[in-house]
């Protein structure tokens, strides 16, 4: 039966009897079928092979290492609808050479590890959960902190999977579950913010991996899915080896988004890669010609803005636009860079940074004519904050460029620092507030 679109310039909607497809297995392998659309022009096709895999377009390939018999769904889509239709695929024999491939034994441990292999989240390293948009290939928009959602019901959530009883995933969440809010209607939560809820995973899913386009993808049978909901159960995978697999996944409700996940083996402990020590040059006019990669992380941040008040302690065409922000997650917002080296301070210990504070900024309660520069430790993630080193300046001179120094003289014998934040204006409040930069440097 076919489903048609109401609109009388549409053509007929397709029915069931036209959607036809071939299915014919490889020449070198019974157990792998190519399947072909015949059921005439149409605007889309879409596949559900059976084993977990789907996909589009006229000609899928389905891989059926296991023996049984799968039913094979083909969706067509024209101008006047769409309409789907079935057949069965059986396959003989298991035919276990086909599982004995790389990516199946990283991710399940091999034929010979009957119990599979246990994933989890990689909560101890930065970014093992994040979102960006589809059209870039990391996650942009943000990326968790080690840790950061310790509270949330996701770090102590198990991923099995095994080469055995067909392919058999397992998800064990110990009674609770991370939600995307937009999405968590879909697993008897409500749309909202992000949510921890009750939830109990089925226990009849499996798991398959294709390759499409270039690209690999890990799907989850029956709607299942990897620790964090998101609507979707069709993973890219970016990486997977014997301790990591790195994946990104669509978002049912924001189809422009993608979120990533991050996990690793359970009982692993990623090796610790101490970055070098340098003393390196550091300097930003904040023109576009520095040697520093900012982040603005709760504020809004504009690089090469155009110099509003041109002094002499600063006649620079270009500088830094430092605003803060409201609202209760922007409270310690600044501005922050992560080297790929650690601060050899031994050699040079004192920075120094121009900044203008404008008077029309209200400083009469928490909003504070201080500059904050801090030097973390980023392995420590979220937690940076409470081994950090931290130089307060006072801005004495409203309306005008002046220049600070930030004595780290104190811990020159340290050899942890490899991150840098900038912070004007105080923290721990909601009053905003606009300022400008100029020169930022380490001394010698």
């Amino acid at each position: 039966m076919g489903c048609k679109v109401d609109d009388p310039e549409l053509g007929a909607a397709p029915t069931s009897a036209q959607v036809k497809f071939s299915a014919t297995p490889t020449a070198t392998n019974s157990n792998i079928i190519v399947f072909k659309n015949q059921s005439g022009p149409v605007t889309k096709t879409v596949w559900d092979l059976g084993n977990g895999q789907t996909g589009s377009g006229e000609e899928i390939t389905g891989s059926f290492a296991l023996a049984g018999t799968y039913t094979v769904k083909l969706t067509v889509f024209t101008s006047g609808g769409f309409a789907s239709s079935t057949q069965t695929v059986t396959i003989a024999q298991t035919k276990p050479e086909m599982l004995n491939r790389p990516d199946y034994n990283f991710l399940t441990g091999g034929g010979s590890n009957t119990a599979g292999k246990t994933w989890v989240i990689e909560k101890g390293v930065g970014g093992h959960l994040g979102v960006g948009p589809t059209t870039s290939s990391v996650p942009e928009y943000y990326q968790a902190a080690a840790n950061e959602k310790a509270s949330e019901g996701l770090y102590d959530d198990e991923m099995v999977f095994t080469l055995s009883n067909n392919l058999k995933y397992t998800y064990i969440n110990h009674g609770n579950t991370f939600a995307n809010g937009a999405n968590a209607a879909g697993i008897g939560g409500t749309a909202g913010g992000d949510v921890t809820l009750n939830y109990t995973p089925p226990t009849n899913l499996s798991w398959s991996i294709s390759e499409e386009g270039g690209k690999k993808f890990l799907t989850i049978s029956n709607g299942g899915f990897l620790g964090y909901y998101t609507g979707v159960s069709k993973y890219e995978i970016l990486t997977l080896s014997e301790n990591e697999m790195y994946l990104r996944v669509g978002d049912k409700a924001s189809p422009a988004l993608y979120w990533y996940l991050r996990l690793a083996p359970k009982g692993y402990t990623r090796p610790v890669v101490e970055k070098p020590l340098k003393a390196n040059d550091i300097a930003d006019k904040f023109d576009g010609t520095g040697n520093i990669a900012w982040k603005a992380d709760g504020i809004t941040f504009k690089n090469n803005f155009d110099n509003p008040f041109p002094q002499a302690a600063n006649t620079a065409a270009k500088v830094g636009f430092y605003q803060r922000l409201t609202g209760d997650a922007n409270q310690y917002g600044n501005l922050q860079t992560t080297l790929d080296y650690r601060l050899n301070l031994s050699a040079r210990n004192k920075f120094k940074v121009k900044v203008f504070f404008p008077s029309f900024n209200d400083y009469s309660g928490t909003l504070k004519p201080q500059v904050s520069v801090k030097l973390q430790n980023s392995l420590t993630g979220g937690n940076a904050w409470q081994t950090q080193t931290e130089v307060v300046k006072q801005v004495a001179t409203l309306n005008q460029w002046v220049e600070l120094e930030f004595d780290f003289s104190g811990v020159a014998s340290s050899t942890v620092y490899d991150q840098i934040v900038l912070q004007l204006g105080g923290e721990g409040h909601q009053v905003p507030g606009i300022f400008y930069l100029g020169n930022f440097e380490l001394q010698k």
